[in-house]
């Protein structure tokens, strides 16, 4: 695994990959852990190498406030790969695939299984050749089957596409990542363009890729790779699972994934991320954020940043700074929030002054900036998550924007006296 400066926690008890480690995760959700003394398994597991945005801002070499801005160059400017290995030349364990051999977890006891939840699906286009990597959670149907939950994105369009061309669509399952490979296959970019080369902007060009044995694919460089297949016109059951609100998503019927071969390093360790726990969120949550950034800049050239925040599960809550010029600044870039990130419910508008990163520091605006029948707005029946338990059945929801910046009409009101005293 690739070191990690971070402090880390290692556990040398034996535990059990059904529902202790959950626990353990839970009551850790911001440390790094390792596992190892794993019942019945050989490997270690590791957990909680993005669960803090200190984290992934190390990963990507910059600070919290600059991960935006990170995130935004490197989707901008990918970098082809050209460090490129045989399997065999990185993996000393290369055998059929057996997935009774990872610790894969079972969380919590309504799951429908053990899930694969840090694994990053690599595929290629059926027509163009294109590569796309993306991040899905993976149910255990057997030693060598896995259902996979897939939203209608880029590697959704390859299967549909391959599905109609009645052929398997090849894939790559890469487990045990560095934290800014994991970051690049969450970002939101054209189906034209690569995730693997946005990671490799991440680590200066030196992504190394791996041609895998049975499919076409070459994946980055692991602690643990699956070759498989999504199968054609088959469908099974997947789900319960808990997702970013710590509430159980829906059953549905979900492609399947039949596994060929298995590679792995010596003493590998296997990344587990922890449902509805800080990593998931931010993995899924954090790479919305440019995307939010780029629209509200469009309404505002004078934005400062943008957070998704873990109380709202990285996905329903934003807070947006802006260097407001006019009145009514805050309300467009209010609606353009709203309308980038569909999921989004609720939306703040603060000023620059305002720490995004504080959320006591974003109540104290709401808290002094805020004429509620002036300042917070209400949508009803505007469509929202399918996370969002209070959603209607048709996928509804009330979205509420509340503008928590300083009224130009008395703006001397406003000045913190604090911020006027000498260190």
């Amino acid at each position: 695994m690739e070191e990690i400066d971070d402090d880390i926690i290692e556990i040398t008890e034996e535990v059990s990959t059904e529902y202790e480690i959950t626990s353990i995760l839970k009551k850790h959700p911001h440390d790094t852990l390792i596992f190892t003394n794993v019942k019945d398994s050989e490997m270690n597991i590791i957990s909680g190498i993005c669960n803090t945005r200190d984290k992934i801002a190390k990963s990507i070499g910059t600070s919290v406030d600059k991960i935006t801005e990170n995130i935004i160059n490197a989707t901008n400017n990918p970098t082809s790969i050209e460090n490129i290995k045989n399997f065999d030349e990185v993996y000393p364990n290369n055998e059929y695939a057996d997935l009774s051999k990872l610790p894969i977890l079972k969380h919590y006891p309504k799951d429908k299984g053990k899930y694969i939840t840090a694994g990053i699906v690599i595929a290629k286009d059926p027509d163009t050749g294109l590569t796309n990597a993306s991040i899905h959670r993976m149910l255990v149907h057997s030693d060598d089957e896995l259902g996979i939950r897939i939203v209608p994105r880029h590697l959704y369009t390859y299967y549909k596409r391959a599905e109609e061309l009645n052929q398997e669509l090849e894939v790559a399952i890469a487990i045990g990542l560095s934290p800014s490979t994991l970051l690049a296959s969450t970002t939101s970019i054209s189906i034209s363009e690569n995730e693997l080369e946005v990671a490799n902007t991440f680590k200066d060009g030196d992504l190394t890729l791996v041609k895998c044995e049975t499919v076409d694919i070459e994946a980055p460089e692991c602690e643990i790779l699956l070759e498989g297949k999504i199968l054609p016109n088959k469908r099974k059951s997947e789900g319960p699972f808990v997702d970013l609100t710590d509430t159980y998503d829906k059953i549905r019927d979900e492609p399947v994934i039949s596994l060929t071969r298995m590679h792995y390093k010596d003493n590998p360790y296997y990344h587990a991320i922890l449902p509805a726990g800080n990593e998931h969120k931010l993995l899924q949550g954090l790479p919305q954020e440019p995307r939010i950034y780029n629209s509200v800049k469009n309404t505002l050239p004078t934005v400062q940043n943008v957070v998704l925040t873990e109380g709202g599960c990285c996905w329903l809550h934003a807070v947006v700074s802006i260097k407001k010029q006019t009145e009514g600044d805050a309300k467009n870039v209010m609606m353009a929030a709203l309308s980038a990130h569909p999921s989004l419910k609720h939306c703040v508008i603060v000023d620059e002054d305002i720490n995004i990163f504080d959320p006591v520091d974003v109540e104290y605006a709401v808290a002094t900036r805020v004429k509620g029948d002036d300042d917070i707005f209400i949508i009803p029946k505007a469509r929202g998550s399918s996370l969002d338990p209070v959603a209607e059945i048709d996928g509804t929801t009330t979205k509420v924007g509340v503008d928590a910046t300083k009224s130009f009409h008395n703006i001397d009101d406003y000045e913190r006296v604090s911020f006027t005293l000498d260190d």
